[in-house]
């Protein structure tokens, strides 16, 4: 069965769910759109409902098949057909497995063991219940553990979101205003808006709510010098470049080339000529290290545990990573950023982690070490941006259960004149 070929092939390799799908249809261009659409549902519910199948299974690290067969079991709809097609009720004693199975389904989730009800391992599940308590940390699982909307931003270079909406609209596709960022339209169900003349024509591009928050952080002017210090794939990029009017410079940079390089098709469609796309080979590059001091705003979006957007990669919960390693490189990473701001400078440091070791422990002792930067208020920030967003601290917190976006930490630094 497709499914559990697939999820196997994602739970045994390290290439991202998004990427090993992408390889997998192509390894089976007979699948059509809607098997592709349904084979999809069924291995993100799996990845997502991990610990609770294996519950249902009671079975610890429960093969791929056996996963896809519970969460059938757990679900409406569920075939005969497909049972025997991952040789349930095939083998010797398949069918009582099956209705053992169906009938823990049925049992409540109260009394689960947390780990179970959130679908959460442990190396993320405990820091939250410390940072967040018992009823907050199961109202975020929830949230992360239902598929993320589509969020875009409309392309201020060539339209305003009004304008977006309407022409996306006469092709078919409704969307409405996000409640927070000025820039974005949601859609709540997925479409092929790829295939529109608005894509095509570059009016919008797919980003998270949040993620266009973070942009809006930077406030970046006309004519000034910017750094999207790791740009990845240029969401923050393309959307720094068009608050910049398409004017000044604005440096991407990053240690992978191939990234950059994807990068540029959408800066082309964009409509945007002033980004400098820059593969660097560490943080202290030398190509880093010419623009010491010159830089008027940098935007750090630091590589992480990614725990905030498991809405839309919860394979990310299975791979567990080194939270030391990370705070040590992104600590690296944030210095070597702010090198480059210049007096009366902007620095923005950035995750999408839910994890105090990533965000403000990083952020504390950067501070400590370089009493030249002093903290502005993200809330003041986006309050100018139009942004209806107050925080109890001086840091953006972005969580799906309260906002509605994927979760994200953001702190805004000036530097000293």
């Amino acid at each position: 069965m497709h499914a559990a070929e697939l999820l196997g092939a994602i739970l045994a390799e390290s290439l991202p769910a998004d990427k090993q799908m992408e390889r997998y249809f192509r390894a089976h261009p007979k699948l059509g759109q809607r098997e592709r659409g349904q084979l999809a549902e069924t291995v993100y519910a799996c990845l997502r409902r991990r610990l609770y199948l294996e519950y249902l299974l009671e079975r610890d690290q429960a093969p791929a098949a056996d996963l896809v067969a519970a969460q059938l079991l757990s679900a409406d709809g569920v075939s005969t057909r497909a049972l025997r097609e991952l040789g349930w009720c095939a083998e010797p004693g398949g069918d009582a497995r099956a209705e053992r199975v169906a009938q823990r389904a049925r049992e409540p989730l109260d009394g689960l063991p947390p780990a179970v009800r959130t679908n959460l391992p442990d190396w993320l599940l405990d820091p939250l219940l410390d940072e967040l308590g018992d009823a907050e940390t199961l109202q975020l699982a929830e949230a992360l553990n239902r598929p993320a909307p589509l969020d875009l931003r409309a392309n201020t270079l060539k339209c305003t979101r009004e304008a977006l909406a309407a022409r996306l609209a006469g092709e078919g596709y409704a969307t409405e205003p996000t409640p927070y960022s000025p820039l974005g339209l949601r859609r709540r169900e997925r479409a092929p808006l790829f295939k529109t003349g608005s894509f095509r024509d570059g009016w919008f591009e797919v980003q998270d709510e949040g993620s266009q928050l973070l942009a809006l952080l930077v406030e970046p002017r006309r004519r000034e010098m910017v750094v999207d210090f790791c740009a990845g794939a240029g969401g923050k990029t393309l959307a720094l470049g068009a608050a910049m009017a398409n004017s000044g410079t604005l440096y991407a940079f990053d240690v992978s080339a191939s990234r950059l390089e994807r990068l540029k098709p959408r800066v082309a469609r964009a409509g945007l000529d002033n980004v400098r796309a820059v593969a660097i080979a560490h943080e202290r590059d030398d190509r880093v290290r010419r623009l010491h001091g010159k830089i008027d705003r940098v935007l750090v979006d630091a590589p992480c545990s990614g725990s905030g957007t498991l809405r839309r990669s919860p394979d990310l919960k299975w791979r567990r990573p080194n939270l030391d390693a990370l705070s040590a490189q992104q600590a690296r990473i944030l210095a070597a950023a702010a090198s480059l701001v210049k007096p009366g400078g902007r620095l923005v440091y950035a995750t999408c982690s839910l994890l105090h070791a990533e965000n403000d422990a990083v952020v504390e002792t950067f501070l400590a070490d370089h009493p030249a930067f002093t903290v502005l208020p993200a809330g003041d920030i986006l309050a100018r941006r139009d942004v209806a967003l107050t925080f109890t601290d001086s840091a953006l917190r972005l969580y799906p259960h309260r906002h509605g976006t994927d979760g994200f930490y953001a702190m805004v630094m000036e530097r000293g004149k």
